[in-house]
């Protein structure tokens, strides 16, 4: 059974459903893209593992004192001509802290030419909440290398929570494309000033867009096709409950819009 909603349904957003999402939808992009890439291209799945809670551990300067007994007189030295008081050292026992560090593998897509020596030529991010909070840092910083590898990158954000990470300027985006819920951000490094954006409204079916090969050369995929592929195998037409509000929530002109879409089609009573 298809997805209600035309283009991005909100309820694949929820944070327990989205990466089964994110995985599924890269592997049918990756299928998609090998359909239609020419020689001597082709697509390949890639991940990179990040550690939560990997963060160094707060420095504290340890909580130290000598303390001596006060004399009778009020004064601080020893009374009846004992010394320091020093706790029995068999008191003292280590004890196990446990600090959580859960792997987390994120898988993303590499288009590589086999013309020569094997290089990667794009790079296709379907973005994660961790990329646009917790590891935001990390993910910026892949950015960068990739430009500095003359790599091209296509980013593809089908999520409206979490702070905008693609490589494009979320201020000159807006200035340019006006407001969307979602969007894909095109990178080439031989226009570094240029960033081509996919501006997408939550009413809007996903667009075809062009991935970048080398200077000059590009394939065409639809993004969309390749959504309804991953709500159909995924069947979660049987696990997403619409009876409840998604996560994150809709404006209330958005809510009454995505009732009206789930009434219609028999969804929502």
């Amino acid at each position: 059974m298809p997805s209600p909603f035309p283009g991005m349904d909100p309820w694949l957003e929820q944070p327990g459903v989205f990466p089964g999402v994110h995985n599924r939808y890269v592997t049918y992009l990756s299928e998609a893209l090998n359909a239609v890439l020419p020689p001597p291209y082709f697509a390949d799945i890639a991940n990179r593992v990040v550690i939560e809670g990997d963060e160094p551990p707060a420095l504290r300067e340890p909580d130290v004192g000598v303390f001596r007994p006060r004399g009778a007189n009020g004064t601080g030295g020893p009374t009846n001509g004992g010394g320091v008081a020093v706790a029995d050292p068999s008191e003292v026992r280590a004890v196990t802290v446990h600090v959580p560090r859960d792997e987390i593998t994120e898988w993303l897509i590499e288009v590589r030419s086999t013309e020569g020596t094997e290089r990667l030529v794009t790079s296709i991010e379907v973005l994660s909440p961790s990329n646009k909070s917790t590891h935001r840092t990390e993910y910026r910083r892949k950015q960068r290398e990739l430009a500095e590898r003359r790599v091209n990158l296509v980013e593809l954000d089908f999520l409206r929570a979490g702070t905008h990470t693609t490589a494009v300027p979320l201020t000159h985006a807006r200035q340019t494309a006006g407001v969307f819920d979602y969007h894909v951000c095109v990178y080439r490094p031989e226009e570094p000033e240029e960033f081509e954006v996919y501006p997408i409204r939550l009413p809007q079916r996903l667009p075809t867009v062009r991935v970048p090969l080398r200077p000059g050369a590009a394939v065409e995929v639809s993004l969309q096709t390749v959504l309804d592929r991953t709500y159909d195998m995924g069947v979660y037409d049987r696990r997403l409950r619409y009876s409840d509000p998604p996560d994150p929530p809709l404006t209330p002109e958005q809510q009454a819009w995505a009732e009206g879409i789930l009434r219609e089609k028999g969804l929502l009573a």
